[in-house]
């Protein structure tokens, strides 16, 4: 389980209403799928699994939002009979724990959610599968700087396949060895603060 501090200050930013709520779906989260990651995009917390976001919190003036992506798990969440008029909301305007269902469903429709990245399919397609790309070397100037930086080995080594990708792809994909000496350099500050590569955008 990877929590971000910046949903900790979203939820003590919320509404009194919504900080229940929005503490028990995060802490329920975590309790079914523990391998989820925090993050925030598009000014809203999220979770993800294997790089791949599945379910996101958001909260209003007067109400919350919980959202479990994916039509597939969309139509198992209105065969429950729990779904939302329409739009992404999985449960409609929440203003209270009252609103969700029991845990016990909400688990069983996050566990689908999840069921799903693990056999290669995304949570915002119908049923398409993806064929996983095959793993990246980490090239040997890269793997020696790491050995020299233990907070930036031990960051990297925490990350998901799909971060540590990031960063070898965009290492690799330096044409000029100037420019991969340069990237490597500033790979390893990152992840020495804990950073992924594209932090700047994860505000």
């Amino acid at each position: 389980m990877k929590t971000d501090p910046r949903i900790d200050a979203y939820i003590t930013g919320a509404a009194p209403f919504a900080r229940p709520v929005l503490k028990h779906l995060r802490s329920l989260v975590h309790r079914v799928c523990p391998e989820s990651e925090e993050v925030i995009k598009w000014h809203m917390p999220m979770f993800s699994l294997e790089g791949k976001l599945f379910c996101a919190l958001g909260a209003y003036k007067e109400h919350c939002r919980f959202m479990i992506f994916g039509p597939e798990v969309r139509s198992l969440i209105k065969t429950g009979g729990h779904g939302s008029a329409g739009g992404m909301d999985s449960f409609g305007k929440l203003t209270s724990l009252g609103d969700l269902p029991n845990d016990r469903q909400i688990a069983k429709y996050l566990k689908f959610a999840a069921e799903r990245i693990a056999q290669g399919k995304s949570p915002m397609s119908r049923g398409r599968r993806r064929t996983p790309k095959p793993a990246l070397k980490v090239p040997a100037a890269f793997a020696g700087a790491l050995k020299r930086n233990t907070a930036a080995e031990t960051t990297f080594a925490s990350l998901s396949p799909f971060r540590q990708r990031e960063y070898l792809e965009w290492i690799t994909g330096a044409k000029r060895e100037e420019t991969k000496t340069r990237r490597i350099a500033q790979a390893i500050l990152w992840l020495a603060d804990r950073k992924s590569l594209n932090w700047r955008y994860e505000r």
